[in-house]
């Protein structure tokens, strides 16, 4: 090369290409993500004792004019995420987008399935697990619908199956029923309005993971009222607004969302250390 200044210049940047390449952690080496792994990042990942398996169903339904009707998956994505990542000894699925639920043309945001449907998904998802290399397969959701029968007794069936050849499956239901009980408890000590559906609790989680601005209409939120709750069931009135909303997300924060996802994830993990602590894993 003619250019003495040309060549240095080259010299040095391909050096450095060199030293981040070299620096760089190895594809999949921080994955907890199964359908973001390669079938080889799986295998080691399995080898190193990674080898719990989170099956997180979501849901699609109408959540309020004021939130996107994927809420469920987009925040059981995000949950199921961190709880791995605590564990340090799980990888998860990807989400099932559909759980048990009804469509209504009055509020067109939901698709639901059947539990009949569920218990089929959930049962080949924990059987095709055991066939990878999982130990233990751990199953969850992040929407009512077919909690707890229909969790609770695929798990007890598959656990009855495998556990004589050291595999596991098991329901954790804290992360749903426990945390939003205790959730609801935390509100009520700050003196906010219980809520059931579309109200303080969903929002919030969703104003707090919501990083593009586009799960939550936040023009919306000062009218984000629905019927209220008393004694935890809603009460229906003849100038009901019928909007999806069991509740008032008028008060909604951040930093609510915080506290219930910190709440789930941390009830997750200890239950789950709990049942696999005797299992092999």
């Amino acid at each position: 090369m003619r250019n003495p200044l040309i060549a240095t210049l080259m010299g040095i940047t391909l050096a450095g290409a060199f030293v981040s390449a070299s620096a760089a952690p190895a594809p999949g080496k921080d994955l907890v993500e199964f359908e973001k792994m390669t079938w080889v990042d799986v295998k080691q990942a399995l080898a190193a004792g990674k080898t719990t398996a989170l099956i997180y169903t979501g849901g699609v339904e109408q959540r309020g004019p004021q939130n996107a009707n994927g809420g469920h998956n987009l925040i059981g994505h995000a949950t199921v995420d961190a709880i791995a990542r605590q564990l340090g000894n799980a990888i998860y699925l990807p989400v099932l987008p559909f759980t048990p639920n009804n469509a209504s043309a009055d509020l067109p945001g939901t698709i639901g399935i059947t539990d009949e449907l569920l218990g089929a998904l959930l049962e080949r998802l924990s059987e095709q697990s055991i066939v990878v290399g999982f130990k233990n397969v751990i199953l969850m959701g992040d929407h009512g619908g077919g909690q707890p029968a229909v969790y609770a007794a695929v798990a007890k069936k598959l656990n009855d199956k495998y556990s004589p050849q050291g595999i596991h499956v098991y329901y954790c239901d804290r992360v749903y029923t426990a945390a939003s009980d205790d959730f609801e408890s935390y509100m009520a000590s700050r003196g906010l309005p219980q809520d059931l559906h579309g109200g303080i609790s969903d929002t919030s989680e969703m104003l707090y993971l919501d990083k593009d601005g586009s799960w939550v209409r936040k023009n919306l939120l000062k009218t984000a009222v629905g019927d209220p709750v008393v004694d935890g069931k809603a009460v229906k009135g003849p100038n009901s607004p019928n909007n999806g909303i069991t509740g008032d997300a008028r008060r909604s924060s951040a930093e609510l969302g915080k506290k219930f996802m910190d709440i789930k994830v941390e009830y997750a993990v200890k239950q789950i250390r709990e049942q696999v602590g005797g299992a092999a894993r």
